[in-house]
């Protein structure tokens, strides 16, 4: 795939398939919701692109892929089993790297956030690829630093062998106490079923969010993440010692078996 021709292809794509009233009805659901699916039925990029990165993210993780297998205490000890491959070794992909700051996908989903989405962030969380392969492999309950994530599911198992994610949003991360479970309890929990090549835009810093747990071996998961700010982000600290994804020996973590 020619990378110079990116923005154009986006560009074009989209206007072609979205409506000004498609977008608002987009925006609304966000707005409700903390997340907007793009599915089969409603693609923001080519088929082509999406199987460029599906390529690419899987030669990524044959060649960079480290095991995590921990708790975290920020979100209340929720798991944390999979094989990861860091923003650094996936920032040198200069076709994640293009796609990432495209113009016309940067604007396109400003107008469903109803705000400038900014890629500007720290370093470490600008992608992240996650891999699951084995039973009970999930990315617990938690929040994200940053406001806006688009989710690349570029491989996805059955819903009967965990295919989902599940998210409560308008909720609010304290690292000293996260009250997951009271959150469970108060919260009505959003269940969304996903196929290989689907995309979702979240609101990750005030949906709280997770993996199903993985039910069989084998039932692999590949995700990719690229991590945008909103302006509200933007010179913000970045709190506690739980940057698990970068350090497994992170303070907040403690591995399991």
């Amino acid at each position: 795939m020619d990378v110079n021709k990116i923005d154009e292809t986006i560009g074009e794509f989209l206007a072609e398939n979205y409506s000004p009233e498609r977008v608002e009805q987009l925006a609304d659901r966000f707005s409700r919701k903390g997340v907007v699916k793009f599915d089969a039925d409603a693609r923001i990029v080519p088929e082509q692109i999406v199987a460029a990165v599906q390529a690419e993210a899987d030669r990524l993780i044959e060649a960079h892929k480290e095991r995590r297998s921990l708790v975290l205490g920020t979100t209340g000890n929720s798991p944390r089993k999979m094989s990861v491959v860091r923003s650094e070794e996936i920032e040198k992909s200069e076709l994640i790297r293009t796609i990432a700051t495209s113009r016309p996908l940067l604007d396109f989903l400003g107008r469903i956030a109803r705000e400038p989405v900014v890629p500007q962030v720290s370093g470490d969380e600008r992608y992240l690829i996650t891999h699951q392969e084995f039973k009970a492999d999930t990315h617990g309950w938690h929040w994200d630093d940053y406001s806006f994530g688009l989710i690349w599911a570029l491989r996805m198992p059955p819903v009967s062998c965990g295919g989902m994610v599940q998210t409560v949003p308008h909720t609010h991360w304290d690292k000293a106490n996260p009250r997951i479970n009271e959150i469970l309890c108060e919260r009505q929990i959003d269940t969304h079923g996903l196929r290989t090549g689907d995309l979702y835009l979240q609101r990750t810093d005030t949906t709280m969010h997770r993996t199903v747990p993985l039910t069989e071996d084998g039932a692999a998961r590949t995700i990719l993440n690229m991590t945008w700010a909103g302006e509200r982000d933007l010179g913000k600290p970045l709190v506690g010692d739980d940057r698990w994804w970068e350090d497994p020996a992170a303070q907040a973590a403690q591995s399991i078996a």
